[in-house]
């Protein structure tokens, strides 16, 4: 099979980029011709790169600059026309896109309808049906542009808390709502998780698109596992504030002999340092980021970690990274993540903001030695027997075929 993906960026900036090259690994490595359509960027090395067309960027840009350039984010004819040139030379089978917002732009998908291409589209974020892509500004969890009201979006600053950014991501989501361009081209959407399949179905009504499930790649045997518990709790990823870090600390202070490690770095770093000195809490360590076999180091030696999601979080790669370490997660009732930590068997759920439950857990499983390690055997078991590249593989190609007729 010929397949063409499409993504915003081919050098690695993070999970999405990670999913996006996987997927054409795990292809080519089974015999099929794969095409890869993403921006041009400096130090790219790709034989594709030439059909790459420039990307555009809004942030940092003043007001005129900004309403220049608001167009091509919106509908880019310089990317309809290089993906126009890469379908007649390539002439796929298939065309699977993944996060194509602002750069690329959903102008690709016209130029695949248009030669009659069937076209897939992985959802990896709410870009979708949110014009922040979160559901989630300013603390809380947010479903006000539901039934096409994207003006809230610029009333409530949600995107960067920028004005003129938000105004843009308002005015982006009503165009593409009139032109109605992602559901009459996209012939499937793939979701990683139910949570975020049926909240899509919340917005745009039950049966009104197709979709199918498909879990992104994930190779647990690059990571060995660590079943002895270790003498510390565990967060790991980005210091913002949809990822909850601040609820940890707080549950952290009510557990003051459990040592709690805090690894990674953001903006809400500085301020959550400031908070643990003032509050005397002696438990409380942060790491600052870490990375490769440093990062896997510290995740092996952990007892558990914890996932403290405020925002729908979709398919955690943290969550799959500590269960291949044989390490399970406490993590909150929030988007995909009871998906996979599946409460009392590869760890424990609890309500999002709430840090005396959070603590609660944490005091339980810390406390409970051989109810760790039955839980961290569960969770290796599940990443082996459920995330690896003939399991993924024959997910996709069932997919794919559905597709292709």
């Amino acid at each position: 099979m010929r397949i063409i993906l499409a993504h915003n960026h081919f050098t690695v900036q993070g999970g999405a980029e990670f999913f996006y090259l996987e997927v054409g690994r795990v292809l080519e490595e089974r015999g099929h011709e794969v095409a890869y359509f993403s921006i041009a960027q400096e130090g790219q090395s790709t034989p594709w790169q030439e059909y790459f067309p420039k990307g555009n960027e809004f942030r940092g840009k003043n007001l005129v600059s900004g309403i220049l350039t608001f167009p091509r984010m919106v509908y880019s004819f310089d990317a309809k026309r290089s993906m126009e040139r890469l379908i007649a030379d390539f002439k796929p089978d298939l065309i699977h896109v993944f996060a194509i917002y602002l750069h690329l732009t959903p102008s690709i998908l016209d130029a695949a309808s248009k030669a009659k291409i069937p076209i897939l589209m992985s959802c990896n974020d709410y870009k979708h049906i949110c014009p922040n892509y979160k559901l989630f500004h300013h603390g809380k969890v947010c479903e006000e542009c539901k039934g096409g009201k994207y003006i809230r979006a610029a009333i409530n600053k949600c995107a960067h808390d920028s004005r003129m950014i938000s105004v843009a991501s308002s005015l982006e989501a009503y165009v593409h709502e009139f032109l109605n361009i992602y559901r009459k081209n996209v012939n499937m959407y793939l979701f990683a998780s139910e949570f975020m399949a049926k909240k899509t179905e919340e917005f745009w009504g039950r049966d009104s698109f197709t979709w199918r499930k498909l879990r992104n790649p994930f190779n647990p045997f690059e990571c060995t596992p660590n079943y002895e518990p270790g003498e510390y709790v565990l967060y790991f990823g980005r210091i913002i504030d949809e990822k909850g870090v601040d609820v940890l600390v707080e549950a952290a202070t009510m557990t003051p002999k459990i040592p709690v490690v805090i690894v990674g770095d953001g903006p809400d770093l500085h301020q959550l340092e400031v908070a643990v000195r003032e509050s005397g809490a002696t438990n409380i360590q942060f790491l600052g980021a870490q990375w490769g076999e440093d990062l896997n180091e510290i995740v092996r030696q952990c007892r558990f970690v914890v996932v403290p999601s405020l925002w729908h979080e979709n398919f955690p790669y943290v969550i799959l990274q500590s269960f291949a370490h044989a390490k399970p997660v406490i993590g909150t009732k929030r988007g995909g993540i009871p998906e996979l930590v599946e409460h009392g068997s590869r760890g424990l759920t609890y309500e999002a903001s709430s840090s005396q439950e959070l603590a609660e857990q944490i005091d339980r499983l810390f406390s409970n030695v051989e109810l760790v390690i039955e839980m961290g055997r569960n969770c290796r078991s599940y990443v082996e027997a459920e995330f690896n590249d003939d399991k993924f593989y024959g997910s996709l190609i069932e997919i794919y075929e559905e597709a292709v007729g």
